[in-house]
């Protein structure tokens, strides 16, 4: 085999993984406009609490997530949504005021107020779980469980490798 033919061949592959690298891009662009749509969303709350706005939905996203790290405050839900923390504050009373959130006195400092979420809005984050896993499970019924593992494993990479170059963005534009 010449070094030419060598070449050649890298540069088919190359060219092969462009094509690749750019489907992986249309279908996120499809995946996003799809997702924008926030139809899972909108079956939960159809399903458990009418009138209440996606907005809120990203609130119960962010007690959830927040939730690990501990005690949930206003101004941890509004790091997490990245909104500023008086637009949280009014989020949240509107939450309260609807019983899907509760304020509460913190058990480490008595002075401070967390937020915890109410029966209702546990039903609502499981109603949301439900709806999702049904819809993937609808989605992937016909796969075979080697190609179930391989993408989980393969799109949990690739959102990893997501959240480390945001990360790594975010750092230098702060820093």
């Amino acid at each position: 085999m010449t070094s030419a033919s060598i070449t050649h061949e890298n540069e088919d592959l190359k060219a092969s993984e462009m094509e690749n690298v750019l489907r992986i891009g249309r279908v996120m662009t499809r995946m996003r406009l799809m997702t924008g749509r926030r139809m899972i969303g909108r079956l939960a709350i159809q399903n458990v609490s009418p009138g209440l706005e996606l907005s809120h939905l990203d609130v119960l996203d962010a007690v959830r997530r927040a939730e690990v790290a501990g005690e949930v405050t206003v101004g941890a839900i509004a790091d997490i949504m990245r909104i500023d923390p008086s637009r949280a504050s009014r989020i949240v009373a509107e939450m309260v005021s609807r019983g899907v959130l509760r304020r509460k006195a913190s058990q480490a400092d008595a002075r401070r107020i967390v937020v915890v979420l109410t029966a209702l809005g546990q039903r609502l984050v499981a109603e949301i779980q439900a709806q999702k896993l049904s819809l993937i499970k609808g989605i992937v019924a016909d796969w075979s469980p080697d190609d179930i593992e391989a993408f989980s494993r393969l799109f949990d990479q690739f959102i990893g490798g997501f959240e480390q170059a945001f990360k790594a963005h975010y750092k230098e534009t702060d820093g």
